[in-house]
């Protein structure tokens, strides 16, 4: 009996020790700005593979097609090519913020047929978009009930980082045309931003070969907002494509005695930032085209509204499949903020990891306490 309770214990310590390791590892083989995905022949399933960090499995997928395109999609591929041509990170259920939901929300576009969420008619109420000779970016109004954001909440970013290199969304990857010449080869974009939140958005996209595209799409800047990561002229009820200078890095700016400075954001534990040492400086624009919402969005007025109040279902199912008996989100263990801003890594559900990790302390006295006696 005593070689069995020493092989068991043997083996569940070892065990025990190789999860501990896996949980406490915060950051993936690959950072998901370093993954590279042809689109759409190379496009994985899922971009993040790493289910065993701290926040658990991306959420949703990838490999989007017409079986998973309409309301309910769980798409975590989005673009950004043009003014009639671009999608939004934007969460999953109805009433959400953006800091609960940051490590899990879809795309959201106002073109069918790649697989994702439609902008329900109405969403979109100013855009403009700008191309300039180091990134494209969109910069617009919405009604952020309509994509599932709570009215009240001012939002945060989502970005390709992530305090734990996995994104946020986890997985999320984003493509465009900007750069392919033709219009109609996709690009894979690794540094890019978006803001949410306020009844605004912003979302920008650095070509990839630029070499200044993560200071252009910085992601250290998460609490300032779009006015001083993507300054624009951007008006409610106007839609216009523009060409544009770009823009100075985010946090770089010259004071009125011509000295170049470097903003350093203050940690959330201080509190609100009630002022700001400079004001943005918005980039000279020209070429400016306007159009109505009816001519640029004309596919959203048979697009389909995710239904007030109710939830979609978390568990991710390839493309195709069916989805019946899927398991709908726990709001304790779904991967959700750990805290107010939109760069930190997510909460994993307590009273699961304690259950869990009582019942482990209590095995691994227990088979130290058998080893030794036996």
């Amino acid at each position: 009996m005593y070689p069995a309770i020493r092989s068991f214990c043997a083996a569940f310590l070892l065990s025990a020790s190789i999860a501990t390791n896996a949980q406490e590892s915060k950051y993936p083989a690959t950072p998901l700005a370093s993954k590279h995905f042809a689109y759409p022949t190379g496009i994985p399933y899922q971009a993040d593979t790493d289910p065993n960090l701290v926040r658990g499995s991306q959420t949703g997928y990838n490999l989007c097609n017409s079986t998973t395109e309409g309301p309910n999609s769980l798409c975590q591929t989005s673009f950004l090519c043009a003014i009639d041509d671009f999608c939004l990170w934007a969460p999953i259920n109805p009433n959400s913020t953006i800091a609960d939901t940051e490590g899990e929300e879809v795309a959201w576009c106002t073109k069918p047929g790649r697989g994702t969420r439609i902008f329900p008619p109405g969403a979109l109420q100013g855009v403009q978009f700008t191309r300039t000779p180091d990134y494209v970016q969109v910069v617009g109004f919405v009604d952020q009930t309509l994509i599932n954001l709570r009215p009240d909440d001012s939002g945060g970013e989502l970005d390709p980082h992530g305090a734990d290199l996995r994104g946020n969304p986890l997985g999320g990857l984003v493509y465009s045309t900007a750069w392919s010449g033709d219009n109609n080869t996709y690009t894979q974009v690794l540094e890019w931003h978006n803001f949410m939140g306020g009844g605004q958005f912003c979302f920008k996209a650095c070509d990839p070969l630029g070499p200044n595209a993560p200071q252009f799409c910085a992601h250290n800047y998460d609490r300032i907002g779009c006015s001083y990561n993507a300054p624009s002229n951007a008006q409610n009820g106007t839609f216009e494509s523009c060409m544009g200078d770009s823009q100075d890095y985010p946090g770089i700016y010259t004071g009125t005695d011509g000295v170049v400075s470097t903003y350093s954001q203050p940690p959330e534990s201080l509190g609100v930032i009630s002022s700001m040492p400079y004001d943005p400086k918005v980039p000279p624009s020209s070429n400016c085209v306007q159009y109505t919402s009816a001519q640029l969005y004309s596919a959203l007025g048979t697009a389909t509204a995710t239904a007030s109040g109710t939830e979609t279902s978390l568990t991710s199912t390839q493309p195709g499949t069916s989805t019946s008996g899927s398991q709908t989100k726990s709001g304790a263990s779904a991967g959700a903020s750990q805290t107010g801003t939109t760069s930190g890594a997510g909460r994993v559900g307590v009273s699961t990891v304690l259950g869990v990790l009582g019942f482990a302390l209590v095995a691994v006295f227990w088979c130290r306490a058998e080893i030794f006696l036996f």
